[in-house]
């Protein structure tokens, strides 16, 4: 059920409310420890990651503030508390037409962040979400106050910028580098989504290793649970394909949708109807791709749906698609969609990427990069080998199960918070000794 939390000042480091700062002895071992986590691109508790992140602290005694924008659909009040994690809202409308547009929504969501900020009061940790890394700005102000600050990297965003945008190192590209140097600075320590972007926190941001603290998304167990299959799902085909996940520029979906095409023609099958589940910049296009491929009467295109329709249509679901092609961010970044399938012990296809294989291992069959035809043809393979995709999805629920479980991640949160939060004076996010 949902409830409140409140500040007490008894326990944990009194606070002088006359100037919102905290005695230098707080400790992160004591009860009355307030977080504040800075969210921009997602709303909480659509967030999943950031959700799970909240829940662990709260679990953990601290009280959890979250400042995020507002969903459109769901996650729409200005302010809720959910399952004890007071969340704070405010209206942003997405970034339109090129630069200017992001000037506008940064504008906004940096402003906004502020005011619910200083209405939140007192903090020990703020703890900032990137993309995109301007969120140090509101924490550094916090610093100021004696509080810490933890970066929470979801993404490598000047990777971000090329493979979106494809402009090359103009102007833009060297402004994002210096936001990512100046975020790195400030933070206390750093959460890295896997040993890749820690890699880059040590290698790029000048990190020491001992401040960056490995925290990977993990699907919830309890929320990706298999139930029996439901045939009719396959629209009267012999096997349901299945892709999960954002639709962006980067993210691939083109790619599937021509290698579905390859594999009807190439491969000779029309025994498979596909279901593409999630939502995005790209998805109009993507639906008036799948028309112009000759696919419309073999592809379904969703939508966000709900957690139960979701699994369904993955308990259902012979062969899962991880089509992101190779390029300066996909090729380091974890796609969540590749563990949620795993969760649901799903077999994948997906390109050879670095992070895909450290992710899913046995549990996928990997395509030369970018090349649709081969892919095509992996999917076709293992759409004749039921016993290989049984133990591909067996491997997948182990590995999610076992290391790759939240509850791993969860430990090494926990250790990120108690290094910022150490007895002595402050980090400062000085460079490591070369």
């Amino acid at each position: 059920m949902p409830g409140d939390t409140s500040f007490d000042d008894r326990d944990g480091g009194a606070v002088d409310r006359s100037n919102g700062r905290f005695p230098s002895g707080s400790s992160a071992g004591r009860k009355g420890r307030r977080a504040l986590i800075l969210v921009e691109n997602l709303s909480v508790p659509f967030d999943r990651r950031v959700w799970q992140e909240c829940t662990t602290l709260r679990d953990a005694g601290w009280e959890v503030h979250v400042i995020c924008p507002r969903g459109t659909k769901r996650d729409t009040e200005a302010e809720t508390v959910i399952e004890g994690v007071r969340i704070h809202r405010y209206p942003l409308r997405a970034a339109t037409g090129g630069p200017a547009g992001y000037l506008r929504e940064y504008g906004s969501a940096l402003w906004h962040t502020a005011r619910l900020a200083r209405k939140v009061g007192p903090v020990h940790v703020v703890h900032a979400c990137n993309p995109p890394d301007l969120l140090f700005l509101p924490a550094l102000r916090l610093k100021r106050r004696g509080v810490r600050f933890v970066f929470d990297q979801h993404d490598l965003v000047p990777e971000l910028y090329l493979s979106r945008f494809g402009r090359g190192k103009d102007v833009l590209y060297r402004a994002v580098c210096a936001l990512e140097r100046m975020t790195y600075r400030a933070a206390d320590v750093v959460l890295a989504t896997n040993e890749s972007y820690k890699e880059v926190a040590v290698r790029r941001g000048g990190r020491r290793p001992e401040d960056v603290f490995v925290v990977r998304s993990a699907p919830g167990t309890d929320r990706f649970r298999p139930v029996p299959p439901e045939p009719e799902l396959k629209r009267g085909k012999p096997h349901l394909l299945c892709y999960l996940g954002v639709m962006g520029p980067q993210d691939g979906v083109d790619y599937a949708l021509r290698a579905l095409a390859k594999l009807r023609e190439e491969q000779g099958r029309t025994d498979w109807h596909a279901v593409f589940v999630g939502s995005g910049d790209a998805f109009d296009a993507m639906v008036e791709l799948s028309r112009e491929l000759g696919l419309e009467d073999q592809v379904e295109f969703t939508g966000r749906i709900p957690d139960d329709d979701l699994v369904r249509r993955l308990s259902t679901a012979d062969v899962c698609l991880s089509p992101d092609p190779r390029n300066p961010l996909n090729d380091v970044s974890t796609m969540n969609k590749v563990l949620e399938y795993m969760a649901m012990g799903r077999p994948i296809v997906s390109f050879d990427l670095k992070e895909a294989r450290v992710s899913a291992g046995d549990a996928a069959v990997y395509a030369p990069a970018d090349d649709e035809s081969a892919f095509a043809k992996l999917v076709a393979m293992l759409l004749d080998d039921p016993g290989r995709r049984a133990r591909m999805g067996e491997i997948g629920r182990e590995r999610i199960e076992g290391r790759l479980s939240w509850r791993n991640s969860q430990a090494a949160l926990l250790a990120a918070y108690a290094a910022a939060c150490g007895d002595g004076p402050p980090r400062t996010g000085r460079r490591r000794r070369r």
